[in-house]
């Protein structure tokens, strides 16, 4: 038995990965969905990005090993930073890391700077939000792929994300290229893969696989995903 540890991206909590969660325990796995601090039922915790950390770090412990099958930690999307730095603080008690679309940390610098215009426009957001990120306009999810009535299941449950996560330096103990890990690209067929992903999976240390999906495959998609989770654990 594997012990899946979900961590979903901004604005989102646990509840994101409630169609999947059973798709992996009917495998015979078990499912770990977990909820950062400042996002869902936590919303009211104030938090910066080594509170994510300590978060995730926090859950893989907490989950132990599993029965003899290992623990398989999970990022999406922004979660990938702290996820990312998780797993390096982790090292060998992860028996793999499965980054889902996600964003990749980079040491000394913050989840803002790799965004196309450096930052500039989510800390202005941010300053104008009370130190909060809220959620994007339906059209942006539509523009990543995401139907209308995901959407709204999507916005019903969100909310505003924790500025400081975004603009914290990341602080990575150790190159990524040293976990054992995987990225699951969601694109649809032509559009270009991830830059800082694709140095890693193409020729580089860490496996890859590609979902014809939203950026959010846990609702889009929750089977294919939940198929591509158990494959990469098998690796």
């Amino acid at each position: 038995m594997t012990t899946f540890v979900l961590t979903a991206g901004a604005w989102l909590g646990a509840w994101a990965w409630d169609d999947v969660v059973p798709l992996l325990e009917a495998a015979g796995h078990r499912a770990v969905p977990i909820t950062l601090a400042g996002l869902a039922e936590r919303r009211d915790e104030t938090t910066g990005l080594e509170g994510h950390v300590r978060d995730v770090v926090a859950a893989v412990e907490g989950v132990g090993a599993g029965d003899g099958g290992g623990t398989v930690l999970v990022g999406h999307s922004y979660s990938g930073v702290p996820v990312g730095i998780a797993a390096a603080r982790l090292g060998d008690r992860l028996r793999r890391t499965v980054f889902v679309d996600a964003n990749l940390p980079v040491h000394g610098q913050p989840f803002a700077d790799s965004l196309p215009d450096g930052g500039t426009l989510l800390r202005a957001t941010i300053a104008a939000h009370e130190g909060t990120w809220p959620p994007l306009p339906p059209t942006a999810f539509a523009a990543h792929g995401l139907d209308p009535d995901r959407t709204r299941h999507l916005l019903a449950r969100a909310v505003p994300h924790p500025g400081a996560t975004l603009t914290d330096p990341a602080e990575l103990p150790r190159p990524l290229a040293s976990l054992t890990a995987s990225y699951v690209y969601c694109r649809r067929e032509g559009s270009p893969p991830r830059p800082d992903a694709a140095a890693l999976t193409d020729g580089g240390a860490w496996q890859s696989a590609v979902l014809d999906s939203s950026h959010w495959p846990m609702l889009s998609v929750p089977g294919e995903l939940a198929a591509t989770l158990l494959a990469e654990a098998d690796r």
